[in-house]
């Protein structure tokens, strides 16, 4: 087959949205929390000699900024088809707004730490070391020993026995291999290696998993209440010890978002009272009016150091603007949550709230990304506020999540000895004016972490 190639040379009008690096920093301060961009602003007055701080409630009069710049259309960005992951990534080069980071100590940290303590030997250190780096975050050992063998170059049992140096470290049950060496660690830990708890995790681990009560209390002739004492002391103990040592240090929620009752009315505000108020420095005004002494490229300097000033000011008075108005937009919308909780929920979509808004759904999912919100019932993520519809027999959808507390509500008021069946749960939530599958009732019970009948019967 003869194939020949043409070059063809011609001219297209193609319609492209081009992300400058302005545009960037403004979808990455419309997007992070409060907490961050208090960070934020504290680097850039560091390295931006045109910012400075003040304290309006010192200042008599408030200097008006300049309004060169037009107001940033947050929904420009995004008309031509940017979605909310499109821009998340940071460019290499971007250094005005990196988020600063916190030098948290890790449960990694501690641990070595430990391991010092405890290892005098050079080997052993580095056997040590390898094992702590190889734990997951549950706190579990996540490579076998014979790979920590040929990195070190030595026996698996001088691996062996480093390890259970390790795992007499705190916490308790830290470096298992699986289950049910975690368990009988903290048990050891505890000084109760001989008790009867330590022989059913031993002996009948399947059966315990399983609430199998009626195969132990046969085998130990014991009764199967006194089974049941027994798990319940099991289950005190902790099955993922590394969620508080091997994480990157606690995580502390800073509300974003304060939603307070006054009078008949929900009132929206942000929580921003550390977030520096800033304004340009008229410290420079003669320079950049060039004055005797100063070449252009010092007045360029500051005349680009205002620019990028007045412009991040305006910006941040924007994401004030648009955080408040999706806010009231949410408690429009969750009105009944507000008064009656989460039984309250309905139907939610970003593009309903886009729509409330004037706005784009992708402005809307950044405002609405890691941001919390305090209101009357709790302090919950934004995010909490959206979930799917399911019918009901009253001519309303529900909330995907009010169904998921109703089935929980259901649950927690059963009789222990004689557990609902999903069946059973879809039944008594048709009599409530909601219609759900079974096989959804199972999903969302599970998603709630919360057993199947057999699993949550109690022997009295």
């Amino acid at each position: 087959m003869d194939i020949r190639m043409k070059m063809h040379q011609g001219m297209y009008q193609q319609q492209r949205l081009v992300m400058t690096q302005r545009l960037q920093q403004a979808l990455k301060l419309l997007q992070i929390p409060t907490l961050e961009l208090e960070q934020v602003l504290r680097q850039e007055l560091q390295i931006n000699p045109l910012l400075e701080e003040y304290d309006p409630e010192q200042e008599d009069v408030l200097d008006e900024e300049t309004e060169d710049e037009e107001e940033i259309d947050w929904d420009e960005y995004f008309s031509d088809g940017f979605k909310d992951g499109t821009n998340d990534r940071e460019p290499e080069d971007e250094d005005k707004l990196e988020r600063p980071t916190a030098a948290v100590p890790t449960g990694q940290d501690d641990l070595n730490d430990q391991l010092i303590m405890a290892v005098d030997n050079e080997l052993d250190r580095k056997i040590g070391n390898y094992l702590i780096g190889s734990l997951g975050d549950d706190g579990f050992l996540t490579c076998p020993l014979k790979e920590v063998a040929a990195y070190c170059e030595t026996e698996i049992k001088r691996v062996e026995a480093v390890l259970e140096i390790l795992q007499g470290f705190d916490p308790p049950g830290i470096a298992a291999r699986d289950l049910q060496e975690c368990l009988l660690l903290q048990l050891n830990a505890k000084g109760l290696s001989d008790s009867i708890e330590a022989e059913v995790i031993k002996n009948h681990f399947e059966d315990i998993k399983m609430r199998r009560f009626a195969e132990i209390s046969r085998a130990l002739k014991i009764t199967p209440l006194e089974v049941q004492e027994i798990a319940s002391r099991i289950g005190e103990l902790d099955p993922k010890p590394g969620m508080s040592s091997i994480s990157d240090g606690a995580e502390y929620i800073t509300p974003d978002l304060l939603v307070e009752k006054v009078g008949d009315e929900y009132v929206c505000t942000l929580i921003d009272n550390n977030i520096p108020r800033l304004r340009v420095s008229k410290a420079y005004d003669k320079l950049a009016k060039g004055s005797p002494g100063f070449d252009r490229d010092d007045v360029k300097f500051i005349d680009e150091k205002r620019s990028y000033a007045e412009w991040i000011i305006k910006t941040i008075e924007q994401r004030r603007r648009t955080m408040i108005n999706v806010m009231e937009s949410i408690v429009e919308k969750q009105s009944d949550f507000f008064e009656q909780g989460p039984l309250g929920l309905k139907p939610l979509t970003l593009q309903q709230i886009a729509d409330k808004i004037d706005m784009h759904e992708s402005t809307v999912s950044r405002v609405t990304k890691q941001k919390y919100v305090q209101t009357p019932r709790g302090v919950f993520p934004l995010k909490y506020f959206f979930s799917a519809g399911l019918d009901s027999n009253v001519g309303e959808d529900v909330s995907s999540k009010a169904v998921r507390h109703m089935i929980e509500e259901v649950i927690a008021s059963e009789n222990p000895e004689k557990p609902l069946s999903d069946k059973k749960i879809v039944e008594i939530l048709a009599t409530r004016g909601t219609k759900i599958a079974r096989r959804t009732v199972a999903k969302y019970r599970e998603q709630l972490g919360i057993l199947n009948a057999r699993m949550r019967k109690q022997y009295s």
